[in-house]
């Protein structure tokens, strides 16, 4: 929380549209996502709206555009895992309470986890001494369907009758992709008839409300702790 404010410090990683995105701003500081404010977006790529709804925002939110290939041209000899510590540098300066990764669409490793955790240190950079939580919106239920296209690969599998009905769901972010601790899980039924792009409507509605739930809860917890400092 920040001391200047007394709001939670929330930074969110997008890729797209930014409709998720847009559902926390419309939430920020509101009973649904209380004393809670986003002071950063991130995008990987150049042409996200999501940036726009960021700089539409009042009082506009801060972006940055970082995207793998563009850094890993501009510093040849440089790997994928120091793209993923820089997308970490971006992050650690905003000083956030929490990381929302909402539709970023490329998978984050080692080197982006343990410097927001605080186990390794970036070179000019102070080290991050209390944990920063990462949660990840995920348009599958837990142990089915992990990484991309989910939605379609769940849609798929109903037309083969192997299931009755996907989800979504806010996890923990850990090294294993969407494997991590389930913190919001929401059923969807999908319906006989319907096309991909309607379920895929139907989907895309409980995820704005499982995004604002999942950051609420996770930043209910720092309430918790805090209560129980002397």
């Amino acid at each position: 929380m920040s001391s200047e404010t007394g709001k939670w410090r929330i930074v969110v990683l997008i890729s797209g549209s930014g409709t998720n995105l847009q559902a926390l701003i419309d939430a920020q500081d509101t009973p649904n996502l209380p004393n809670a404010r986003i002071v950063h977006v991130i995008s990987n790529r150049k042409a996200a709206y999501g940036l726009t709804r960021a700089a539409s925002a009042n009082p506009p939110i801060t972006t940055s555009y970082l995207a793998l290939q563009t850094f890993l041209k501009a510093n040849p000899g440089k790997a994928r895992a120091d793209y993923d510590a820089e997308v970490a540098r971006l992050v650690i300066r905003q000083k956030p309470n929490l990381v929302v990764l909402a539709g970023w669409m490329h998978v984050l490793g080692e080197r982006f986890l343990d410097v927001v955790s605080g186990s390794a240190t970036l070179e000019g950079e102070v080290k991050v001494e209390n944990p920063i939580p990462v949660i990840n919106l995920h348009p599958a239920l837990p142990g089915a369907f992990d990484g991309a296209n989910a939605i379609d690969r769940a849609f798929e599998a109903f037309q083969k009758g192997e299931i009755t009905k996907s989800g979504v769901m806010v996890h923990r972010v850990i090294k294993e992709v969407d494997r991590g601790e389930p913190i919001i899980v929401r059923d969807v039924e999908i319906v006989k008839g319907e096309t991909l792009e309607q379920f895929e409507e139907r989907l895309h509605r409980v995820e704005w409300e499982i995004i604002v739930q999942g950051a609420a809860k996770v930043l209910g917890e720092y309430e918790v702790v805090s209560a129980t400092i002397p």
